[in-house]
């Protein structure tokens, strides 16, 4: 048995174990391409060899500046195979961010996926201090390579693999003998924070860190999962939920298929049929939305049938909550609402789904138990870049909404006087790259501070209530938690983004973001036209009534102080291109109120309330 503890050694026994078996695949014209662990294997091996022939040494800094594909994760496990440190970047920064995490991590070499990731490299180029070799995945015209630097080296994917390819026919046991020299406590990533206030900073990862994380995940999982099972990955690999999501092959035996995109998941999912999916809250949100907005334009008579099955639906659950057995006429009732109602909302999925797992950012207990009447098992889960990703997982066998469930592995967990959560695994980093105030500050007494305030139910699931530095102090003197608020605005059907303002005010207001698609079936009785901006639909009257009705409906299941009294709709759509939002797609707070300073200072003027 290998007692090694890092991410190649896992590679390594998984091909030795099941050459055969399956590995990785991805979408190609509308088919699903797989390949086999020993492809698998082999593909990786000929960019290790190829990287140490052009001069990588183990430790040496490699970044990825990429969309998710599955190249995105041979090249990680290449990487990694050679003892090199992996950079993520997020293919949506921009030229100055690329700039300072190609710096500040001294990466020598990047892996790109397009012409538009290369424009932004030349953009900076001249500042980049470390920055020797680029590898482009997808193959570039060599008149768009007129204007790189001399002192950069340039290859296609494809000739850089057919070179490592001819190595590995002369050395074939030289990858082997690499992976065996990959120590448990070397460095394995620096994966910069998303950096909602601030510049962003690099949290190291090492081997044993990340193998621990995997190996929570497996002692929790490992009964639930297996060869059988297949999971569709689309998040960014830039994020540790997405990375965790990229090697679970490695240590459950599923197949993992790569997405198209986000835009084309949709389709990607009819076509994939998953078993098993890891997604973020916002997916599940617009999933909800949708349906309840459906249901509502298809008239009375099916809107009071779909009411009647969620009623039932909710009623079976209820039980099975209360680990009772509900009576013989509520199963036949749950069995007709689910054919005639819930199970087309579950086909949507590819038919196959055996359960999400939702992370990256609390989901609303009513999404959750909505999607549960479906046949749509979420675990929520709980984890932040420091904890390499999940450290806390509802269990498949029971789930409590509202709660990110029990402590994945060794994970242990104590709260400070305030009511943060500390945190002690070993799948936690080893501080901030170049950033030692911060690394301490992180730190108390060997326990990660979190940053994020919680509690223990009487089941001993977390529940997360806020984050430390989100909560709000009014001028009265009230404690309001933002999150609860922020999401509870979320499952309503035009507000795709809420933040809570009022900090040291009277009363609460909120900063609303919208989407245009989810006016395009309103927009004649909005008196709009189809090609209208964002910025008319924002500033439209009966756009304003409609969403004012909604908060209305909130406030009314909210305490009175924690009741929203105006708003502002942003006459911009909230995205991580546009720095509203982290590429994790969570506000960036302190961003938002700087942008919105004169409209938030509006909403408290002369108000009588």
């Amino acid at each position: 048995m290998n007692l090694s503890k890092n991410i190649p050694s896992l590679l390594l026994e998984r091909y030795k174990k099941s050459p055969n078996g399956k590995s990785i695949g991805w979408i190609e014209s509308n088919t699903i391409k797989t390949i086999t662990m020993s492809e698998y294997f082999l593909e990786i091996s000929y960019l290790t060899l190829k990287f140490e022939e052009i001069g990588i040494k183990s430790n040496d800094k490699i970044s990825i500046l990429a969309d998710t594909s599955a190249l995105w994760n041979i090249y990680d496990l290449a990487s990694l195979s050679l003892n090199a440190v992996v950079v993520p970047i997020y293919p949506t920064y921009l030229a100055e961010e690329i700039d300072f995490i190609l710096n500040h991590s001294e990466s020598k070499c990047l892996i790109i996926d397009s012409l538009v990731q290369l424009k932004k490299v030349i953009q900076v180029q001249e500042k980049l201090e470390f920055l020797k070799t680029i590898i482009c995945i997808e193959k570039i015209e060599e008149k768009e390579l007129t204007q790189l630097s001399n002192n950069i080296r340039f290859f296609q994917h494809g000739e850089f693999s057919s070179a490592g390819k001819e190595i590995h026919e002369r050395r074939p046991l030289r990858v082997e003998e690499l992976i065996n020299s990959v120590q448990d406590d070397s460095l394995a990533s620096i994966v910069y924070t998303s950096g909602t206030t601030g510049l962003p900073k690099g949290a190291l990862i090492r081997h044993k860190a990340f193998w621990s994380m995997l190996n929570n995940v497996r002692q929790s999982l490992s009964a639930n999962i297996g060869d059988s099972d297949r999971t569709l990955t689309f998040l960014p690999l830039s994020h540790v939920l997405g990375r965790c999501d990229s090697m679970l092959g490695l240590c459950l035996g599923l197949e993992t298929i790569y997405a198209e995109s986000i835009e084309k998941l949709v389709d990607n999912i009819s076509l994939a049929r998953p078993t098993i999916m890891i997604a973020v809250p916002r997916i599940f949100e617009k999933i909800y939305t949708k349906t309840l907005e459906k249901i509502n334009q298809e008239g009375l008579v099916k809107k009071k049938v779909f009411d009647w099955a969620n009623e039932i639906t909710t009623k079976y659950f209820d039980f099975l909550d209360l680990d009772k057995s509900p009576p013989g006429s509520l199963i036949l009732a749950k069995n007709i609402a689910y054919k005639t109602v819930f199970s087309k909302i579950y086909d949507r999925f590819g038919g196959k789904i055996r359960f999400f797992v939702s992370g990256g950012a609390p989901l609303s207990p009513e999404i959750i138990l909505f999607l549960r009447n479906a046949n749509l098992t979420i675990l929520e889960g709980y984890g932040l870049t420091e904890t390499i990703a999940p450290c806390f997982l509802n269990p498949v066998s029971k789930q409590t909404a509202g709660t990110v469930g029990l402590p994945l592995g060794d994970t242990q967990i104590k709260f400070a006087d305030d009511g943060e959560i500390l945190l002690k695994t070993a799948a936690l980093f080893s501080g901030y790259y170049k950033n030692e105030s911060e690394s301490d500050k992180a730190m108390e007494d060997g326990w990660f501070k979190s940053g994020d305030i919680g509690e223990l139910d009487n089941n001993g699931y977390l529940k997360i209530t806020d984050r430390k530095k989100d909560i709000i102090i009014t001028s009265g003197g009230k404690n309001v938690a933002p999150q609860k608020i922020e999401n509870m605005m979320k499952t309503t059907s035009f507000i795709s983004h809420f933040m809570v303002i009022g900090d040291k005010k009277k009363y609460l207001t909120g900063i609303i973001g919208i989407e245009k698609e989810s006016f395009l079936k309103h927009l004649d009785e909005l008196e709009l036209k189809s090609n209208c901006t964002l910025e008319e639909i924002s500033k439209n009257q009966e756009v304003r009534a409609l969403i004012s009705n909604e908060i209305s409906l909130i406030n009314e299941k909210l305490a009175k102080f924690e009741t929203i009294k105006d708003f502002y709709i942003s006459p911009v759509e909230f995205t991580p291109e546009n720095g509203l939002l982290t590429p994790s797609l969570k506000l960036k707070k302190k961003v938002i109120l700087e942008k919105f300073k004169e409209e938030i200072d509006a909403l408290y003027k002369q108000k009588k309330l």
